[in-house]
């Protein structure tokens, strides 16, 4: 049996990824999420895909307000699925995502990921991600950066409170750099004008090991909710 005769992408509601990202993906948060969509096999979930605004202002600007970007912010499915299913799963999805429209994802260095899924879907490599430094708490690692500066929100000066808050314990760590890829969807002319209007080089993709991080975690929530 094919790929295409056996599995079938819909999208999904937003609250059936919430266990896939917090307990499956390596990065355990729930992004924001505009799109969702999910790899069916006989109507049991097998994978999930998000796409949310980029926090980036500076990356939502690129295309002058043109071209709305979209980031795809989580991808992932459960082991031991047939070869090409992830590829399958990923241009499929963006075949179903509303045009004209500028996507971007990354793939993190830290985690051994060099984007080969991106590779094999036909992205464009545009290099690594800029260097930023990051704030931690020491004896909470496990928070994410973002997290820790929520907790601040609504304060006058974000950054003295947090000071306050952990004094020593808050630390400055460099940010772990991620390989950026694009892919354009719109007609031949829009995707001509994207490309025009990229302000990254293209590159040739990155290659070395690739490693695979556990997504043994089986969700509750497997098939899909009517």
């Amino acid at each position: 049996m094919s790929i295409i005769d056996k599995y079938e992408v819909k999208s999904i509601q937003r609250s059936i990824c919430k266990e896939w990202c917090l307990k499956k993906h390596y990065a355990k948060r729930l992004p924001p999420i505009s799109y969702s969509l999910g790899l069916f096999e006989n109507n049991i979930l097998q994978g999930i895909i998000t796409f949310g605004i980029p926090v980036s202002s500076t990356l939502r600007g690129l295309w002058k307000n043109k071209y709305k970007v979209m980031e795809l912010n989580r991808l992932v499915i459960n082991d031991n699925l047939p070869k090409n299913s992830l590829s399958y799963f990923v241009s499929t999805s963006l075949k179903k995502l509303p045009k004209p429209l500028v996507i971007v994802s990354y793939s993190d260095t830290s985690q051994g990921h060099n984007g080969y899924i991106y590779q094999a879907t036909n992205w464009y490599y545009t290099g690594l991600s800029a260097e930023f430094k990051d704030y931690y708490v020491k004896g909470m690692e496990h928070l994410h950066h973002t997290t820790i500066h929520d907790l601040s929100r609504g304060k006058e000066n974000r950054l003295q409170w947090l000071k306050q808050k952990f004094g020593d314990n808050l630390i400055m760590v460099d940010r772990p750099r991620k390989h950026r890829y694009f892919y354009f969807l719109g007609n031949k002319k829009q995707v001509k004008e994207m490309k025009q209007m990229n302000p990254y080089n293209i590159l040739q993709y990155p290659k070395g090991e690739n490693k695979r991080y556990d997504a043994s975690y089986n969700p509750n929530i497997q098939t899909q909710l009517f």
